[in-house]
Formats: C-alpha cells, structure tokens, sequence
C-alpha cells in the first residue's frame, strides 16, 4: 500500500550492534533511523502518554502494546512535521520495534516492511563477551553479570526473535553481528540500498 510508510527492521539480540549500526545508518541522507530508545527519550512526564508509560514503567512493567504503538507514531509524526524525517523519500529504519508479534500484528497498518536486516553471532559467547564490555565501560557492573546477560539473551529468544517468522523469509537477511564496524554496516547497505532506491515516491501518510 502507497500509504503505508516504507521500513526496514534493524533486528537482533542485545550485543548485537543494532543501536550502533542504525545511527551509522542513519548519518547517511535518505535513511531515517529511529529506536525506541530515541523514542522513550523524547517523552514528556507530564502528557497524557507519558504518565502511563511512566506509571508502568515504575512498577518494572511492560507497557501495553496499544501505549507503545500511539507512542510510536506520535513520535514519528512528530519527527515528519519538523522535517527530521521526509516518508516521501526517506527509508525508515526501526530499531526495538516491533519487539513482541502482537506488536508487529497491530504495525501493519502503518509501515510496509520491504526487508527485514537480522544482525546474529554463530557463537553466543561473542555477544556476551561484547555485553560485558560495554557494560563495564559504561560502568554497569551489574549488567556485566554473565547470568544477567544470558537471561537477556533467553527474553529476546522467547519474545522477541519469533518476530522473524512473521515474515516472508525471502526479505530476512542474516548479517554476521561480529566484526568491524565498517565491514557490518558495508553488509547491511548491501542490503538496504537496493530498498532505499525504490523509496522516491509521493508522499505517505504518517
């Protein structure tokens, strides 16, 4: 559908770069990077939307998926309006969402998802040890904890990775996580410029 808004999912287990790769990404004209991250970030405490994401949030819950969706496109409407993001011609790139399939289910009507980028390691010591060090260089000594860790890592396996059968497999590419910073994002552009080339179109509804 011409209005719904043309992405691509930075997809991947935590340690898996995915932040790193989409503000690589999106430094680059013609593609738009947004994580929940940024999202979370730019919410105000005091609207109506970030009351009840915070009043969930407080009590170690997770947000409905119904709050996370307004909040998404609140945002990326928002992002269109002060000219951050053109949907015209931009290639949206998301980063932590859609993050469970109920998720992805209640998206459809809003994105049309032309690749799927999934950024993996052969060998799961590999994110762990990554994990490790951006936590203790970030001085989070508790997330540093190898059971922590994996227990991350068996959240994404249980919750989040089943995303991936949503979609054709045809348009899921496997990206090798580990490497250098240039050699993964030259991987993943091989990926997404060919998709960012068909985005020249009207305008789509945000």
């Amino acid at each position: 559908m011409a209005d719904r808004l043309k992405t691509v999912l930075l997809f991947g287990a935590p340690g898996a770069g995915k932040g790193t790769q989409g503000s690589l990404l999106g430094s680059i004209p013609g593609y738009f990077h947004m994580s929940t991250g940024d999202m979370f970030r730019s919410l105000d405490k005091e609207s109506e939307l970030g009351q009840i994401f915070f009043e969930y949030s407080s009590k170690g819950e997770l947000v409905p998926d119904e709050v996370t969706l307004e909040l998404w496109h609140t945002y990326v409407h928002a992002q269109a309006i002060l000219g951050m993001y053109k949907p015209y011609s931009d290639l949206l790139i998301l980063d932590g969402i859609p993050r469970t399939v109920a998720q992805t289910t209640l998206m459809e009507q809003y994105i049309n998802v032309l690749g799927v980028v999934h950024l993996s390691a052969v060998n799961p010591d590999d994110m762990i040890a990554r994990l490790q060090n951006r936590a203790l260089e970030q001085n989070r000594v508790d997330d540093a904890k190898e059971d922590i860790i994996r227990n991350r890592l068996e959240i994404y396996e249980r919750e989040t990775r089943p995303v991936l059968n949503h979609y054709d497999q045809s348009i899921v590419h496997e990206i090798d996580a580990i490497g250098t910073l240039g050699g993964v994002l030259s991987n993943i552009l091989k990926v997404v410029a060919p998709i960012q080339d068909t985005c020249h179109t009207k305008p789509a509804e945000v």
